[in-house]
C-alpha cells in the first residue's frame, strides 16, 4: 500500500485526491506556486512544498522539481491529478525510473493515445469504429486541402496532440480552408508544441458520449457512459450519467468497444474513451465513432462515482500499488442519475471573459456534492483555470437530479466577481435539455437567450438600497465596504448603479420596523418579514441580489466626487494578460469589428476588436508584453464624416 502520496496538481483536483487518500490512511504532500501559498489544496494536505513562481511553467509543470520534492519529503508515490502532467508519458516514465509509484496508466499507453492520428489507426485495428478522415503524415497545405475535398465539406481540422478544443476549427467551404488551417496549427503549436493536424468529417447534430474505463494491466472493465454534449467552444459545461435516451443495446456496444480500446494498449488505471455520436436520429449501434482516449481521470468523473457508488481515486491508488480490479464487469451496476455543472468565474454576458478577484462571499446551495479548490476570502487569479467548483446532484431519476441541481444553483451565492451561475441555470431549464434532446451545438444556437442580462424591477432597486444600508444583508462582507456608512437616519437617499443606469433611492424607517422605499416615485412599504425574501449580500461596495438571476448594484460612495470615464475608441485590457499578437500598426485605417490585439489570460486567447471604423492611434501594445487590467492598448480615432 502507498504510504505517502505527492499530488502533482492544484485546486479542486488536488483537494479531491487528498480526500480519498486521507480516507485510505495515506499521508499527502501538496505542491504549490507562489500564487497558491494559501490555497485550499495546500490546507487539504498534510504537508506542502512550494515551487515558486506564478505560472504553471514555473511551478506545476516542473517535473524534475516535483520528483525531487517527492524523494526529499519521503513520498513513495505521485498522483498527477487530471490536468497538467497527467498525460505526459515522459513524466510518467521519469517517476517510475526514480523508484516511485506512478498513479496512472503506463507511459506506453499514454504515448499510444497521445497523438490522435496514431490512436485512431490503433483503434481501427482493434475493431473500434472511427470517424472518416485523413490521419496521414503529410502536412502540406495542398495535401490537407485535397483530403478535405475527398472527405467532403464541412470538415474538422483537429490538432493531433492535446485536447480541450485547442487547435480545432470547423471549415464549411474550400475557400476558408487555408486560413482556418493556419489558425489551428498556430494554436496547436503554442498549446502543445506540435502543429500537426488531422482532418475529419464533421458530423451534424453530434452528441459527445464517453465511456469510463478502468484497467489493471491485465483486464479492463467499463463503468458506463457519461453524456458531455453541452459544450461551449469545445469545453464541457454540463455532464450527466447515464446518457439520456441511450438504448441498452447501444450502451453495451459502446462499452464493449471502449474495453477493446483499453485492452489493446494494456491499460491500467482510470481512462475515458470518447465517442462522437450522430444525434440526428435515434441512437443505434452504428451511430458512434471513436474520437480520442483521455489517459487520465476526467473532471466529470463524480457523476460516474455517484451512480455506481464507488471511489475512482481509491481504485487508482489500489491498482497503482499492485492490486487488481476491485470488481468484475458483471458486478458493476448503475443506479439513479447524476448531473454535474461546472461553475466558473467568468462573465457570460461578455463572451465568457474570465473574472478575477476575491471571493468576498461564497455559499453553495444545499443538496449538492461540491468539488472545489477555493473558499470564501480566497482569490481567483489570472494564472490558472477560473473554475470555482463542480456542483453535482444525484437522484433516483433524471428529473429528480435536475430538480436538485437547479435548486442548489439557485441557492448558491457568490459575491466579489462575476460567474456563469445564471447561465447554468438558464441552460438547465432549456426545453431541449429538459427533454434530453440536445447536441453539442445547443449553446451556440441559443447563446443570446442563455446569456440575456436581467433587467431589475423597481422592487429590486428597493431591496438593493436596503441591502446597502445593512437592512437586507444575509451575509455581509464588512471588510469590503466602499466607504458607505451604516449609521441609518430616519430618512436617507442612496445612489445606486446597475450597469449604465443610475438611480437615487429614498429610504424611510418608521416605528415598528416598517420601511418605506421610494424608487422613481414608486412606493414600497416593506415590513420586517418581507426584508429577506430575496437573499442579498453587501460586498466590496456592491449589493448582490440572488435568485434565479443575480443582480449586482454598485453602491455609490457619497464621498466620491470623481469618476473615471474611458474615452471613445479606447481598446483596453479587460484583465491582466499577455499580448500574443498585434494585428495593426499606428496610423492604420480599420473597420468596425477588425481585430486589433489578441490577449492571452487564464489559458484562453481573447481577440479585442475595434467597435467602430477609424484610424489606429496611441498604439502601445507590443507582442509578448504583459499588461494589467485597464491598460489602454490602442485608441481607434473615429473616422470623420464628410461635411
Amino acid at each position: 500500500m502507498i504510504q505517502k502520496l505527492l499530488i502533482a496538481n492544484r485546486g479542486e483536483i488536488a483537494c479531491r485526491i487528498a480526500r480519498s487518500a486521507r480516507e485510505m490512511g495515506i499521508a499527502t504532500l501538496a505542491i504549490a506556486s507562489e500564487a497558491d501559498e494559501e490555497a485550499l489544496h495546500v490546507q487539504s494536505c498534510d504537508e506542502a512544498v512550494y515551487l515558486g513562481g506564478h505560472s504553471p511553467a514555473e511551478s506545476y509543470l516542473r517535473s524534475d522539481a516535483i520528483i525531487a520534492a517527492a524523494q526529499e519529503h519521503g513520498a513513495d508515490a505521485i498522483h498527477p491529478g487530471y490536468g497538467f502532467l497527467s498525460e505526459d508519458p515522459d513524466f510518467a516514465q521519469a517517476v517510475q525510473e526514480a523508484g516511485l509509484i506512478w498513479v496512472g496508466p503506463p507511459a506506453a499507453a499514454i504515448r499510444a493515445m497521445g497523438l490522435k492520428d496514431a490512436a485512431k489507426a490503433l483503434m481501427q485495428k482493434a475493431g473500434v469504429p472511427i470517424v472518416p478522415g485523413y490521419h496521414g503524415e503529410t502536412q502540406s497545405l495542398e495535401r490537407l486541402q485535397q483530403a478535405a475535398a475527398e472527405i467532403g465539406y464541412p470538415v474538422l481540422i483537429k490538432a493531433v496532440a492535446g485536447g480541450g478544443g485547442k487547435g480545432m476549427r470547423r471549415v464549411d467551404r474550400p475557400e476558408e480552408f487555408a486560413a482556418h488551417l493556419a489558425s489551428a496549427q498556430s494554436e496547436a503549436q503554442g498549446a502543445f508544441g506540435n502543429a500537426r493536424v488531422l482532418i475529419e468529417k464533421f458530423i451534424a447534430n453530434p452528441r459527445h458520449i464517453e465511456i469510463q474505463v478502468f484497467g489493471d494491466g491485465q483486464k479492463a472493465v467499463h463503468l458506463y457512459e457519461r453524456d458531455c454534449s453541452l459544450q461551449r467552444r469545445h469545453q464541457k459545461v454540463i455532464e450527466e450519467a447515464p446518457a439520456p435516451h441511450m438504448p441498452n443495446a447501444v450502451r453495451d456496444a459502446m462499452g464493449r468497444a471502449a474495453v477493446r480500446a483499453a485492452q489493446a494498449i494494456g491499460y491500467a488505471s482510470a481512462g475515458t474513451v470518447e465517442f462522437i455520436v450522430d444525434g440526428s436520429d435515434a441512437l443505434n449501434e452504428d451511430s458512434f465513432y471513436f474520437m480520442e482516449m483521455n489517459t487520465r481521470l476526467q473532471v466529470e468523473h463524480p457523476v460516474t462515482e455517484e451512480i455506481l457508488g464507488i471511489d475512482l481515486v481509491a481504485w487508482q491508488l489500489q491498482v497503482a500499488a499492485g492490486g487488481l480490479l476491485p470488481l468484475k464487469q458483471d458486478e458493476i451496476h448503475a443506479q439513479g442519475h447524476s448531473i454535474e455543472a461546472r461553475l466558473y468565474a467568468e462573465d457570460s454576458a461578455q463572451g465568457f471573459l474570465p473574472s478575477i478577484g476575491q471571493l468576498h462571499h461564497l455559499n453553495f446551495g444545499p443538496g449538492l456534492r461540491v468539488e472545489t479548490g477555493v473558499a470564501q476570502g480566497g482569490q481567483v487569479t489570472p494564472y490558472y483555470d477560473p473554475m470555482i467548483a463542480k456542483l453535482i446532484a444525484t437522484g433516483p431519476d433524471r428529473a429528480s437530479a435536475l430538480r436538485l441541481l437547479l435548486r442548489g444553483l439557485k441557492l448558491t451565492q457568490i459575491a466579489g466577481l462575476k460567474t456563469n451561475r445564471d447561465f447554468l441555470i438558464a441552460l438547465l431549464q432549456h426545453e431541449d435539455f429538459v427533454a434530453g434532446s440536445f447536441d453539442t451545438g445547443l449553446i451556440a444556437r441559443d447563446m443570446e437567450g442563455l446569456t440575456r442580462a436581467p433587467v431589475p424591477a423597481p422592487e429590486d432597486w428597493a431591496r438593493a438600497a436596503l441591502c446597502a444600508m445593512g437592512l437586507l444583508d444575509t451575509g455581509r462582507d464588512r471588510q469590503g465596504d466602499a466607504g458607505f456608512t451604516l449609521f441609518t437616519p430616519l430618512r436617507q437617499s442612496l445612489a445606486l448603479r446597475y450597469q449604465d443606469e443610475l438611480q437615487t433611492v429614498h429610504v424611510s424607517l418608521r416605528p415598528g420596523g416598517q420601511t418605506v422605499v421610494d424608487v422613481a416615485g414608486e412606493i414600497f412599504e416593506l415590513g420586517p418579514r418581507t426584508l429577506s425574501q430575496r437573499p442579498a449580500v453587501l460586498a466590496a461596495g456592491k449589493a448582490y441580489l440572488f435568485g434565479e438571476q443575480t443582480l449586482v448594484f454598485d453602491v455609490i460612495d457619497p464621498l466620491e466626487r470623481t469618476a473615471t470615464v474611458q474615452s471613445d475608441g479606447a481598446i483596453t485590457a479587460p484583465m491582466p494578460g499577455l499580448v500574443k499578437q498585434v494585428f495593426v500598426r499606428a496610423g492604420q485605417e480599420v473597420a468596425a469589428g477588425d481585430p486589433i490585439v489578441v490577449l492571452e489570460a487564464m489559458k484562453m486567447q481573447h481577440t479585442l476588436c475595434a467597435d467602430h471604423a477609424g484610424r489606429v492611434e496611441n498604439l502601445t501594445a507590443r507582442q509578448d508584453q504583459q499588461v494589467d487590467a485597464g491598460v489602454v492598448l490602442a485608441v481607434i480615432e473615429a473616422a470623420q464624416e464628410d461635411a
